[in-house]
């Protein structure tokens, strides 16, 4: 049974409670039950800061207060455009942690790896002792920080599934809470996983040391926002162009977004811009670039909706784009992902050569596109998937 809340001001309601009536956002009860939710946790963190401060002779000897160590986080799932990561933003802005990080999960990991290599060459050099950069590389963490707060939770790579164990069982031992929103289960991570097997024991760990909570509003919100707009827009041009910049901020609710990077097999796939389970991507990004079938899955997974500008008219010249093309709208479309693209000309009118593999293959895609931009389409809900290895 859970501890009672401690008394505390409901910051993340009243953050709501300011949109609700600006109409920024409709008012919803099942975000409302989340919000107590963090409200909840932001007051126990509030205690945990208190205590700290009250008991300096504690802080100096290292000591930690064992009930303030199990402060549990939370781990936020449900289907797609629900108000997930924009919720978990409230609680962000308004958490009285003073060491606090917000992080893409992708972003958070390839840090990670970054800490560790790191760490392995100063244990080659002789200048950090032991055998394990694992606990040095969580000991960092640790230190800098006390809440993290992930958005789209997911597992895609062998070497993050391996690694999330060892490292959250020392981030949970040294007092760092998590939250997260996911669109799937703790049990559905990384499900079809290359050697899932050892990826178990994190799962029961992640559920021990986080409040599992389904947003199941009645409403896709990022729907009806994709169901108001124009999805494919032709010709190329001022016009169009405005019209993705308006898409985006729509459906992402005027973030901003930044850069982030997928790892895929070993390699960094970068996302120009993303926000909120959005991203956004010029045509020469991934098609100029030699990206294959497992960057696009990748991408198809991370992402529940994907804006592509300007799409060219192709010929037998530029047939190797063609073919990236044909395979990132296979993904695309095998993972219900939301597309809205700016383009030269109509599907069909996108691939101007009668002859070779391409053209045949390019009339999957055009048809696929048409597809895409029903509201049949829009309906269907994001399917995460793992690429096989």
């Amino acid at each position: 049974m859970s501890k009672e809340a401690p008394h505390a001001s409901p910051l993340v309601a009243t953050a709501y409670d300011r949109m609700v009536a600006a109409g920024e956002v409709e008012d919803d009860p099942a975000q409302r039950a989340l919000i107590a939710r963090f409200d909840v946790l932001n007051a126990r963190l509030a205690t945990r800061r208190l205590a700290k401060k009250s008991s300096s002779l504690g802080w100096l000897f290292g000591r930690r207060d064992h009930a303030q160590n199990d402060i549990r986080g939370l781990y936020v799932h449900g289907e797609v455009g629900r108000g997930k990561t924009m919720l978990m933003d409230l609680f962000f802005a308004s958490a009285v942690s003073e060491r606090k990080r917000r992080a893409h999960f992708n972003d958070f990991m390839a840090d990670v790896h970054a800490r560790v290599f790191r760490v392995r060459e100063a244990i080659k050099n002789g200048t950090v002792k032991g055998d394990d950069p694992i606990p040095i590389v969580a000991r960092e963490i640790a230190d800098e920080t006390e809440l993290l707060c992930f958005d789209e939770f997911t597992v895609t790579d062998i070497a993050d599934a391996m690694i999330l164990g060892r490292l959250f069982t020392q981030l949970f031992a040294r007092g760092v809470i998590m939250v997260a929103t996911s669109n799937v289960a703790p049990d559905d991570l990384y499900r079809g996983g290359l050697n899932r097997d050892r990826f178990l024991p994190f799962i029961a760990l992640l559920k021990e040391r986080v409040e599992v909570v389904r947003l199941g509003s009645r409403t896709d919100y990022r729907q009806e926002k994709t169901n108001r707009l124009r999805v494919y827009l032709t010709p190329l041009g001022p016009e169009a162009d405005a019209a993705m910049d308006e898409a985006w901020a729509r459906l992402t609710d005027g973030a901003a977004g930044e850069a982030t990077t997928l790892s895929v097999l070993g390699r960094d796939v970068t996302v120009p811009r993303a926000a909120r389970g959005v991203a956004r991507f010029d045509f020469a990004d991934l098609c100029a670039r030699p990206l294959g079938a497992s960057d696009y899955l990748a991408i198809a997974h991370a992402f529940e909706t994907v804006l592509i500008d300007r799409i060219p008219a192709m010929d037998a010249a530029r047939r190797n784009e063609a073919k990236r093309f044909i395979t990132l709208i296979d993904a695309l479309y095998d993972g219900h992902v939301k597309l809205v693209v700016s383009a030269a000309a109509e599907p069909d009118l996108l691939y101007r050569a009668e002859s070779g593999t391409e053209a045949f293959e390019f009339a999957r895609t055009a048809s696929r596109l048409t597809e895409m931009r029903s509201q049949e389409y829009s309906n269907l809900a994001h399917h995460g998937f793992i690429a096989e290895t």
